[in-house]
């Protein structure tokens, strides 16, 4: 009996983290997302935005800067990256510097297949913007993964930390293991050079 109770609580557990999708005239209906998100540093300093809510969570969490890709920047989202970093802390593009493309992250959820884009970069710029998104903040490099940050970019940001000087863009892909429990998958993006 005690067994089928376990069972029961990960079948349960395993249905609320696998999330239906939805089927139209017998067809799997997926949506792709698009986002371009930007990790600026100074010093030992990382900023992060703080945001209270958004369309997806209704709890405080922390990010760095970024958006949804706007549909004339699908094939370009370094200049989205800059808009968004822009819009929510008034540093101009003359004002980044060595901003690079270091990861894109890939997840499934519900129904969308969500691409981020994320970017590297510096800054020497101390006075920001107010943004309605949420408040900014400069955290000691240190503190971050203590912060109410989303799994997948908790997973990079300690990938980061562990690796800090690999140039090479990575490529990460949250899943579930055998355990019910998220886990991320690395590799790194190499061109095979062949057909």
């Amino acid at each position: 009996m005690v067994a089928d109770s376990k069972k029961a609580k990960t079948s349960s557990k395993s249905k609320e983290r696998c999330s239906p999708l939805k089927i139209r005239k017998g067809m799997i209906i997926i949506e792709i997302r698009q986002m371009a998100t930007a990790y600026l540093f100074r010093d030992n300093k990382v900023l992060m935005m703080k945001k209270f809510s958004s369309k997806l969570y209704n709890s405080e969490f922390w990010s760095g800067l970024g958006g949804h890709l706007e549909p004339e920047e699908l094939n370009h989202p370094k200049e989205a990256c800059q808009r968004e970093i822009h819009e929510e802390s008034g540093i101009s593009k003359s004002e980044l510097l060595e901003l690079s493309l270091r990861y894109i992250l890939i997840r499934l959820k519900e129904d969308e297949i969500r691409q981020q884009y994320v970017y590297f970069g510096k800054t020497n710029k101390k006075e920001l913007i107010a943004s309605e998104e949420g408040e900014l903040f400069w955290i000691n490099i240190d503190e971050v993964m203590g912060l109410h940050l989303s799994r997948i970019n908790k997973f990079m940001i300690e990938h980061y930390l562990e690796n800090p000087n690999k140039q090479e863009i990575i490529v990460g892909t949250i899943t579930i293991n055998s355990e019910q429990e998220p886990e991320i998958q690395w590799s790194e993006l190499r061109d095979p050079m062949i057909f």
